[in-house]
């Protein structure tokens, strides 16, 4: 069987994949794309953009049960979940259609099936009962991640739930045991809590978003708390049993617990999709379900590449598509700048929402790092408080011999919205006295972020 040839073969359309076909064929690169599902990867179809459009949903309801703050007269809101999956599902199914677009508008060959390594500069794509063989002198894997699962709690929509079945619930349970207090748990915490959800959370770390700043964990516990949330944290599951109207669940640690719930959600990490691929045999070395990389996404096996989840932490949408135009960038023969993880933002759209960029101020004086820490509530900001959003505040860690923004962190209403500035601080190497200097518009939430800076050196003006 003769090869169809490219310069560059991409596996997997994700965040990652697409990104980096896109990139190649923008370098003059013939490219192609193998895709076994669907195009814009679990991101796009699965997790990040569904997910947002569900969370919004939960934010109008809550907006509406408050209207009355507002001088607004309206009838008590109900949710009505089958419409709401309804618009998540439209809003995935748009944006993968843009996908195959933009495809189509880079001259990028879509080719589905599952692909596998065949030989050097070779891969062979399964797609029913026929297998084509492609020839590239790049191969870029782009696999990206599927969730954790837990022994003895299969996935089915009657009862045990991961991010599919979460996404597509047949019906409202009375309560549910979401597993994991990362970033993706408390999403859909929060999300099924706003519809009238009993929600419980359970955690084997002392706190939720235990990768975020500690205030910043222990602020968002705090307000889950308020909102009505059960946190069992410090524990993990220890026994479960199945009846015909739920689990019973005991969790182990402090104080033994015993639950009643009709749903379990498992949000308990991710695996990287490693199979199937036809590294045996290879050079490519695989560690904890991920394979291993350079700085630029290459592997032990010359012309063998990785990016995305399947390379490993910060599993990020975000993170991947960088990833992707530095390693094809390499690829071509330019010159990119790998990425420096602590430039990587990260955003959390619970209710509070969390975005971070850089260190927590116990990393920083881990580092030994001498810090300035500056600090400034919703509370006393104009904006915020006209908009009803008080909760939260803004954090930054500032190294206090340089002047170096060494981390960002922030809770409260749109805050993922408002990292991106620290962002570019950070990439810009910006110091204390440039965003001191700098002038934020009035009145804006964004305000806030130029008073933690001063308040860092006693330099506050409003709190």
């Amino acid at each position: 069987m003769k090869a169809e040839n490219f310069d560059v073969v991409v596996v997997g359309a994700g965040p990652g994949g697409y990104v980096a076909a896109i990139r190649a064929a923008q370098l003059g690169l013939r490219t192609a794309i193998v895709e076994k599902s669907e195009l814009g990867g679990i991101c796009l179809n699965w997790g990040c953009i569904p997910t947002k459009a569900m969370l919004r949903s939960a934010d109008v309801l809550r907006l509406m049960r408050q209207a009355v703050q507002f001088g607004i007269k309206a009838a008590e809101p109900e949710p009505d979940l089958q419409a709401i999956v309804a618009r998540s599902r439209k809003v995935a199914t748009q944006l993968q259609r843009g996908v195959g677009q933009l495809m189509k508008k880079n001259g990028i060959t879509v080719i589905n099936g599952q692909a596998r390594l065949a030989g050097k500069e070779r891969l062979a794509v399964t797609s029913k009962d026929t297998e084509t063989l492609i020839a590239a002198k790049h191969i870029v894997l782009a696999t990206g991640a599927r969730a954790r699962t837990l022994p003895g709690l299969d996935a089915n929509p009657d009862s045990v739930w991961y991010y599919r079945e979460a996404l597509t619930p047949p019906r409202l349970p009375k309560s549910m045991l979401v597993v994991g207090a990362g970033a993706i748990g408390i999403e859909f915490a929060s999300f099924y809590h706003a519809l009238g959800v009993q929600v419980h959370v359970v955690e084997m770390a002392d706190r939720v978003l235990p990768l975020e700043d500690a205030e910043v964990s222990e602020y968002v516990g705090q307000s889950l708390r308020k909102q009505g949330m059960t946190l069992h944290l410090g524990c993990g599951i220890t026994g479960q049993r199945k009846y015909a109207g739920g689990w019973k669940i005991k969790l182990g640690g402090p104080g033994d617990k015993e639950l009643d719930v009709e749903v379990i959600l498992v949000a308990a990490g991710i695996v990287g999709n490693v199979e199937g691929l036809g590294l045996e045999g290879t050079a490519v070395k695989v560690e904890n379900s991920h394979i291993v990389t350079d700085s630029y996404g290459a592997t032990g096996e010359s012309g063998v590449y990785a990016i995305g989840d399947v390379a490993g932490a910060p599993w990020l949408a975000h993170k991947a598509s960088h990833e992707a135009m530095i390693c094809i960038e390499k690829i071509a023969g330019l010159t990119p700048e790998p990425i420096a993880a602590n430039r990587v933002p990260a955003c959390t759209y619970s209710h509070p929402q969390v975005a971070h960029v850089g260190l927590t101020e116990q990393q920083a004086r881990d580092a030994g790092r001498p810090v300035r820490v500056g600090k400034f509530p919703f509370s006393a900001n104009g904006k915020a408080i006209a908009l009803g959003a008080t909760d939260g505040f803004v954090k930054v860690v500032f190294d206090a011999d340089s002047g170096e923004l060494l981390g960002a962190h922030m809770v409260g209403d749109e805050v993922t919205e408002m990292i991106q500035g620290y962002v570019v601080a950070t990439e810009l190497e910006t110091t204390e006295a440039e965003l001191m200097q700098s002038i934020f518009p009035h009145p804006t939430q964004s305000e806030a972020m130029h008073e933690a800076v001063l308040s860092a050196y006693g330099r506050g003006l409003h709190y």
